[in-house]
Order: structure tokens, then sequence, then C-alpha cells
């Protein structure tokens, strides 16, 4: 029904960003007429177009297109506000306009699972991706966690299982997408500087389970109740998850085990205490993927060891190294307040935090209050740093320093912190103003802290 036939068509690439090189060679492959257009002009682009042919593409290059109608589709990567005058324009004209996970999607004969939330997505899409091949299922861990959909899409047989990272931002642009499981692990505010209130925001997530149905499934956090909240939305059968109360249905935890429930059935499957995760959040990331994966069809057994043997994810509270006595920790991936705020409860020795990045118009009090004595000193970076410093002055923290880069940023933390602290990069802001991704702010963190041992 939603087969995209796009052979000779003329199809619009807009963004080049991590989804747009296989969103093109993709397109290319499929015998589509591809043309891209980005805001940057060539030279800034350098290098990314040296991975691409850019003999088979028409480029448009440092501004938007201005004629439209000869495109038949429109594929958006994900950082492109769907709200642009042209975008709109085009729609109004008639013209497919998608993201790349709908691409994705319409292309793909395997079966998805969507994971959103504003924070645990990668840690919990890791993990139930690590579930599934445990299980020895045909299984592709794709989407916001830093590989496209849509370059696995014609690989994966009908068999195949697509666990999705997806963000507000590539919900924003699908059209038909329709996961056989969806998830939403919590909401917080994020991202207004793109979606504008909460209400938009909240709506964007949502769309992870608008055309879900009866024989689909939507599991849910009982204890965000922004999230929980939606379930009187969902047509498809809610499964919910709690780490604080136990559920007539769904993952929980009782008496320090993890436990799923269907019907009168209860399998216990792990302790909690087996977790190699750290955290409240985590638990409840652990959870999510355990009710993911049990109703998908996964032995209780598989779950439990793939439970007990995950690490964690990368740039998302990383040990990097112990220098001096003091632990330094990359939690680049806390970049709004929310998740920082919750590496912040996960650590249990006093703490030196980074933080500051881009602005994404969050609010930073509840950040500077979750403190609550743990944090003996913050430096700060990016163009937050002085909104931030201003708010912990207004709740009564004061030690505060705002220095220029990284660099200086592990070199002060080295020099207050005493043995038995932790440095902690949590930076409760997105990395652009001085970084391309927060992948590339945590490896410079990386390179700082081995730099301290010369």
């Amino acid at each position: 029904m939603y087969t995209l036939f796009l052979e000779d068509k003329n199809v619009l690439v807009v963004g080049l960003g991590r989804s747009g090189i296989p969103t093109v060679s993709t397109l290319l492959s499929l015998g589509a007429k591809v043309t891209v257009n980005d805001m940057k002009r060539k030279d800034a682009l350098k290098d990314i177009l040296k991975d691409l042919d850019v003999d088979q593409i028409e480029l448009i290059l440092g501004e938007h297109p201005t004629n439209l109608s000869e495109f038949h589709v429109i594929v958006l990567s994900p950082g492109v506000p769907t709200d642009l005058p042209f975008i709109k324009k085009a729609k109004n004209m008639g013209i497919m306009v998608i993201g790349e996970l709908e691409l994705a999607y319409r292309l793909c004969k395997g079966k998805f699972i969507a994971i959103t939330g504003t924070n645990g997505k990668t840690t919990t899409t890791a993990l139930t991706g690590e579930i599934f091949k445990r299980a020895q299922r045909e299984t592709y861990v794709v989407g916001n966690i830093g590989i496209a959909a849509v370059s696995k899409a014609l690989k994966a047989s009908e068999e195949a299982i697509m666990v999705t990272e997806v963000s507000s931002f590539q919900l924003e642009s699908t059209i038909a997408f329709r996961p056989k499981i969806s998830a939403i692990l919590n909401i917080t505010p994020d991202h207004l500087n793109r979606h504008k209130t909460m209400e938009n925001y909240i709506k964007a997530k949502a769309d992870v389970f608008k055309n879900q149905g009866e024989e689909d499934y939507v599991v849910l956090n009982v204890d965000n109740e922004l999230a929980f909240d939606l379930k009187k939305d969902v047509k498809a059968n809610v499964i919910p998850f709690s780490r604080k109360i136990a559920l007539e249905k769904g993952a929980y935890v009782d008496d320090g085990y993890i436990v799923v429930k269907d019907g009168g059935q209860e399998e216990r499957i792990c302790p909690v205490e087996a977790l190699n995760i750290p955290g409240k959040h985590n638990l409840e990331n652990a959870l999510a993927a355990t009710a993911i994966s049990y109703f998908a069809g996964i032995d209780a057994p598989v779950i439990g060891d793939a439970l007990k043997s995950f690490m964690g994810v990368e740039h998302r509270i990383e040990f990097v190294d112990e220098v001096k006595g003091v632990r330094f920790i990359n939690d680049s991936k806390g970049t709004n307040p929310d998740a920082a705020i919750k590496a912040i409860e996960a650590m249990k020795t006093p703490i030196v935090l980074l933080a500051g990045g881009m602005d994404k118009g969050s609010d930073f009090k509840e950040f500077i209050r979750a403190f609550d004595g743990k944090v003996k000193e913050m430096i700060l970076i990016g163009e937050t740093a002085q909104k931030i410093k201003k708010t912990a002055e207004e709740n009564g923290f004061y030690k505060c320093n705002i220095v220029e880069n990284m660099e200086k940023a592990v070199e002060m933390a080295a020099q207050v912190s005493e043995t038995g602290d932790t440095v902690l990069l949590s930076p409760a802001c997105a990395s652009w103003d001085m970084y391309p991704s927060f992948e590339v702010r945590g490896k410079h963190f990386k390179e700082c802290v081995k730099m301290l041992r010369g």
C-alpha cells in the first residue's frame, strides 16, 4: 500500500547530515534522479561530498530551491525543520514530503521496533538490539543511534527486526510509519527552540504510535506522568513498565528482581543488582527493553542473560579513566537538563561537574537543585555558560567557573578535584555551538583526560 516507486522520479534530499549520504546512495540505487540541497556552501561540505558521486546528482547549496514543481518527492534529514517556507509551499503543491525514517519504512520488508523519549533512547535501543541478537533474530540497530535506517532498509528480509531509536525530529516527518512495537520512555522539556511549545513536542513523540492498531504494542513508563498520560490516545495494546510499583501486566521490580507479567504468568528476568549500567534511569531503560523483548516473543532467560552482560553505550555515563584517585566520566550524551540530572543522581562520590553548550531554550533551575550537596564545583563552557551560572547563583550555588574550551575545563577539573572525587562531563545542553555532535564532544573530553597522563 505504501510502496514508493522511485525509478526516474525527481527526488530532492534536504540536508546532508548523518542520514543524508545513505539516503542519497539508496535513492540512486533505486534509479531516482537526485538533487541535494543544503544551506552550507560547497567548501564547507567538501568532507561529506567526497563520499558521494557528485556526477550523478544535482547540487543546490547555500540557498533553498525556488523551482519546486520539478520534484516528485522531498526527503528531509532530521535536522531540517518541517515549517520552513519552501517545505510548506511544497506540501501545498501536493508534493510528497517525508523524512529519512518514513523513506526507510516504505522501502523495508522487516518489522520496526521504535523507541523514543526525551532520555534513555540510545541505551534502551542498544540493549534491546543485544537482546534480539542474543535470541538469534535478524536484527538491525538503527536510527538516531548513529546508523541511518535507510542504509539497512533494502538489506533487511521479511524476518528482520529494525530496532530503531527515533527522535521527535524524525517523527515529525512520518506519514505511514507503523512500528510493530513502539516505546515512549519518558517526556521532559527538550528541543523547545525547535518545537516552540511542550504541546508540540509531546505531539511529535506521540506520532510514534499514531498509525498503530490492535495488533501492535505501545510500551509506556508508568512513572513518568507525561508519557503514561498518552495511553488515552493509543489504539494498540498498552504495555506499562515501572520501577516503583507492581503491575498486573508489564515489566516492574519485585523483591530486587526485574520481573515481567502477562496475564497471570509472572517471570523473573534477573536481579537488579546484576545490571552493569548504573542509576535509576538505567533500571527504567532495562525495564523498557524487557517489556519490548518479552512481548515480541523472546524468552525470559535470553532477556536476563543479555541484561546481565550489557555494559552500556559510549558517551552515556562512560568510565574514561582514573587519574590520581579521581574518576573521569563521559556523559556527553546528557544533552538536556533531565539527562544531566540522571547522571548526577547515578554518581556515588563528590562531583566536579563540566556543563554548558548550545542553548535549546531549556530552564536550568531543576538541574541546579538536583546538585543536592553532591556537586562541589561546576565548570562551564559554551553559549549557555552565563545563563547556567546566573541560574546557579539565583539558586544558592556559587562555585561556578567559566572557561573557554574543553581543554581548560578538564585542566581546571583536575586542579580542583581531590582523591575520591568524580569529574563528570554531563553538559545538560546540545553540542552544536562548539562541536558537530555530542560524540565529537565526548571524544574530545576523553582525549583531554588522556593528556592529563602526559
